[in-house]
């Protein structure tokens, strides 16, 4: 068995990619697409199927991935114990966020104290950026509104409050006091995706308190709502940490139960010792 081969299949199947699997093992492309051919060709079996867009796994090579994700993420395991007294010079981290809001001040701060450290970003929606975690595709994940499982670290973030996103020129716009939520009953709206976190909150904590809102359009991402706010659509629900920096709307809090979300920062518990996620997520607590 061919250990070269076996990790090049490896990087592919994590990047879905030749050229980025490539860059992940610092070898130029050819030799990339060489080894997997080579392992194919050996064992005569079909792991990757080359698309137009991306590189997708066989039924084999799914199950081969699995093998191999495990085999060198312990191999990552036993280098960094290695090399536990060396300085966190380089070095590269997978992270996950389900919002680009919470983990880009402790991006700039990691790049600030360890400038040597590649970090690639995974951006998507809560289940995405679980599943991503758990399945090893990332090292850290920034989470909200998690529930404690066997195996996974969590580690407390911060907290944010549920706001009525207003166009600028709305009546309730420029009053300084917190919205009630009672005060959305039957009035527009447009909001996120029903397996949105921030719908999900708001759904729970409008059939608590009796409001019924009349959702006009469910949209796919925050930017979206902004900009159909920003259009006099409807109103919109938006966490105070992902406020949007733009003139046309103005988030106002809203006043209620059950209208806070909890954020988190999560590895795997096997891999928490690792010096570059033991680094994140001290720079974490310390933000």
């Amino acid at each position: 068995m061919n250990l070269f081969q076996l990790r090049a299949f490896d990087a592919v199947a994590r990047e879905g990619s030749f050229t980025r699997a490539a860059e992940r093992l610092f070898i130029s492309q050819p030799a990339v697409t060489g080894h997997v051919k080579a392992l194919e060709e050996h064992y005569q079996i079909t792991l990757l199927r080359r698309t137009a867009r991306r590189v997708e796994l066989t039924e084999e090579g799914t199950r081969l991935a699995a093998i191999t994700r495990a085999m060198f993420g312990l191999a990552e395991e036993a280098q960094a114990m290695l090399e536990a007294n060396r300085q966190l010079l380089t070095g590269r981290l997978e992270v996950a966020a389900d919002g680009p809001h919470r983990v880009m001040p402790m991006l700039a701060l990691l790049r600030e104290r360890y400038p040597g450290v590649t970090v690639n970003l995974r951006l998507g929606n809560a289940q995405e950026t679980l599943a991503a975690l758990l399945g090893e595709h990332a090292d850290v994940a920034v989470l909200t509104e998690i529930e404690p499982r066997k195996g996974l670290h969590l580690q407390n973030l911060c907290e944010s409050r549920l706001c009525a996103l207003l166009p600028v020129g709305h009546a309730w716009a420029s009053a300084r006091e917190d919205l009630p939520l009672a005060a959305l009953h039957q009035q527009i709206m447009v909001l996120r995706e029903p397996s949105s976190t921030t719908r999900r909150t708001f759904d729970k904590a409008c059939i608590k308190a009796g409001v019924q809102p009349r959702v006009l359009l469910e949209l796919d991402s925050r930017e979206a709502v902004t900009e159909a706010v920003a259009s006099q659509l409807g109103i919109g629900v938006v966490s105070s940490t992902e406020v949007a920096n733009d003139p046309r709307v103005v988030a106002r809090p809203l006043a209620g139960e059950g209208l806070v979300n909890q954020h988190v920062i999560g590895c795997l518990e096997r891999r928490r010792e690792l010096r570059l996620i033991q680094a994140f997520l001290s720079l974490a607590a310390g933000l």
